[in-house]
């Protein structure tokens, strides 16, 4: 039972954060699970396993707030599944540490792009208005699914990393659409980690049905915040997320000393900090300048009345 309460909390928690930045379920979950000893591949599996209760909960709280492109889902959700299944095959045949640190590093340049792109930029240069098309979303859900399933979590920082920086989809049309696929990408990892796991890799259904569980209680209240976060407000979240992430994880791999990570750490938190206070000054003065615009359009027809 303390198990099952312990990962149940560890579900909520990671449910709320992807539920609304549209990532990081996967990464904190399977973090978890390695730190108390589990085998990456069982590990994998099992989180896996609890996303697809999880972002079924999570796709139908995003459908209920009108956060979903479904355009989007029906092309990256298909290509997602495919690269998860050859994932779940990789990682339980191959090590995919040689790819660790050139995929660490493109996801936090990435994430320093989006940081920086709806904290510091011109809101109308946010949204291209140009939805994103097959020829982009087939490679990028094979890649994320891929990763995914090799990293025990990556859909969302792959794939709402991307979708972000383009431009092309609004902040919360991302993540609702990102999670909302996510259910047929987990479907497939957990479909091939359960044909290729081997008979050492046992898998706890109690961890399991814990984090499944937990993110399904959050996965409402998530969809409702996404819904009425601002743009901005939450691009610059994502983002700073995704950059420390990433940060501490290539960090890792170069088995840095604590002094490096302590001012790796102060300079992202000190710019992400920055970040978020733009983006709140930003969100203040458009405010302020739509309320201008409403209230000179209220003002015209009742200038006119009198005139007559």
């Amino acid at each position: 039972m303390r198990t099952f309460l312990l990962f149940g909390l560890a579900g909520l928690l990671a449910q709320l954060v992807d539920g609304t930045l549209g990532m990081a379920f996967g990464v904190t979950a399977t973090t978890t699970l390695l730190a108390v000893g589990t085998a990456p591949a069982a590990a994998s599996a099992a989180v896996h396993l609890a996303e697809v209760g999880t972002s079924l909960a999570s796709g139908l709280s995003h459908w209920r707030f009108k956060n979903i492109d479904w355009r989007t889902v029906g092309i990256l959700a298909v290509p997602g599944a495919i690269g998860a299944v050859l994932g779940a095959y990789v990682l339980t045949s191959l090590s995919t540490e040689n790819a660790a640190v050139w995929i660490t590093t493109i996801l936090l340049l990435l994430g320093l792009y989006v940081l920086i792109r709806f904290s510091f930029l011109k809101l109308g240069r946010l949204i291209t208005g140009k939805r994103p098309g097959v020829k982009f979303l087939t490679p990028l859900g094979l890649v994320a699914g891929f990763v995914d399933a090799t990293g025990g979590g990556g859909w969302g920082p792959v794939a709402t990393t991307t979708l972000l920086s383009s431009g092309r989809l609004e902040p919360r049309k991302v993540v609702g659409s990102v999670d909302t696929s996510e259910f047929i990408v987990a479907l497939a990892a957990s479909i091939g980690f359960l044909f290729t796991l081997s008979q050492q890799d046992n898998l706890d259904y109690t961890v399991v049905l814990g984090l499944m569980i937990g993110g399904v209680i959050a996965a409402p209240p998530a969809a409702w915040l996404v819904r009425h976060l601002p743009p901005r407000l939450l691009g610059a979240l994502a983002g700073g997320l995704i950059v420390f992430t990433n940060a501490r994880a290539l960090l890792g791999e170069f088995e840095a000393t604590d002094r490096v990570f302590t001012v790796t750490y102060i300079a992202i938190v000190a710019l992400w900090a920055a970040g978020v206070l733009a983006a709140i000054r930003s969100l203040r003065e458009e405010r302020r300048h739509d309320t201008a615009a409403s209230e000179e359009q209220f003002a015209l027809p009742v200038a006119e009345e009198h005139n007559v």
